[in-house]
């Protein structure tokens, strides 16, 4: 091997083609975008070969890219594993970070986060919120130790587990009292502004095939995002706006009588949530204490 290739030089590359931006990745790996690209040029230096094709849209990885990358997983996975083991030998304080989607972070997460603390002094616990193809991309280099949320496409989890907690569904809520409240079917909602997932997100595609089912073309009012924040704001102030969202993001809303859901059908949206962590790597004991309480809370 040669000896100039680092361990920054491989843990960028994998953020780079698991995030498929130098943005997104410098901002996970909490680097510039200039220092992440530099890294980049200095690995294609070492091998000798292009690894992404770069361009305004994104990146995109080679063939040699590709063959690298399965190499260079490996490799940062098996130091990872390999400074776990010496770190738990030597009973050293661990540190926990646990990616959350916004469905889990305000439900089921609290309680487990609460328990774990009291239960694991030694442990520092850091939660991260995030869209589903951020937090899956920082697991799968290495970033984020757990991730909790809904199962993903299939591409999402390449090189992830996936251990069910229980199953949720998509609601379409609106703010209580408006007009969107008597509405009855979904092609009604091209009269009213929709916030819809947008295409990273887990409950995209189940959206997607629903309005198919009902022969509703995507909304061509609709506005894009993933920030729970966001679609909370809107929702409340425009009485005029509908949001497709798990439902346990606004669980506390409906409770609460502040946003209620439409009456229209959505049990086809029913997906798994559960616990991702990398399959090719033995969890941490912190890792599994936190995940066999999560486990315990929806048992």
């Amino acid at each position: 091997m040669d000896r100039r290739i680092k361990f920054r030089h491989l843990d960028a590359f994998s953020a780079i083609a698991r995030a498929r931006s130098l943005k997104n990745a410098a901002e996970q790996l909490r680097l510039t975008q200039p220092a992440i690209s530099r890294t980049l040029k200095e690995l294609e230096e070492i091998a000798g070969v292009m690894l992404m094709e770069r361009s305004r849209s994104g990146v995109v990885l080679t063939p040699e890219g590709e063959v690298f990358l399965q190499f260079a997983e490996q490799s940062t996975s098996a130091l990872r594993i390999g400074l776990n083991s010496v770190r738990g030998i030597g009973g050293a304080s661990g540190r926990l970070k646990v990616g959350a989607l916004p469905s889990v972070a305000s439900g089921l997460l609290p309680r487990a986060v609460l328990e774990f603390a009291r239960a694991s002094r030694d442990t520092q616990l850091e939660i991260h919120e995030g869209p589903h193809f951020d937090l899956t991309s920082r697991l799968r280099s290495g970033v984020l130790d757990l991730v909790i949320g809904r199962l993903g496409r299939p591409k999402t989890m390449d090189g992830l587990s996936f251990r069910q907690l229980y199953t949720e569904e998509v609601v379409v809520v609106t703010a209580a009292g408006g007009p969107a409240a008597t509405v009855r079917s979904y092609a009604e909602l091209e009269n009213f502004q929709v916030l819809y997932p947008p295409e990273d997100s887990a409950i995209r595609p189940l959206v997607a095939r629903l309005l198919i089912s009902q022969g509703v073309p995507l909304f061509s009012n609709r506005i894009e995002s993933a920030s729970s924040a966001f679609g909370r704001a809107v929702t409340l102030t425009d009485t005029r706006t509908v949001w497709f969202i798990s439902r346990g993001v606004v669980a506390d809303d409906l409770r609460e009588g502040r946003l209620v859901t439409l009456d229209v059908d959505t049990s086809a949206t029913v997906g798994a949530v559960g616990i991702m962590s990398r399959s090719d790597e033995i969890p941490s004991a912190a890792a599994r204490a936190f995940a066999s309480i999560l486990s315990r809370g929806t048992s």
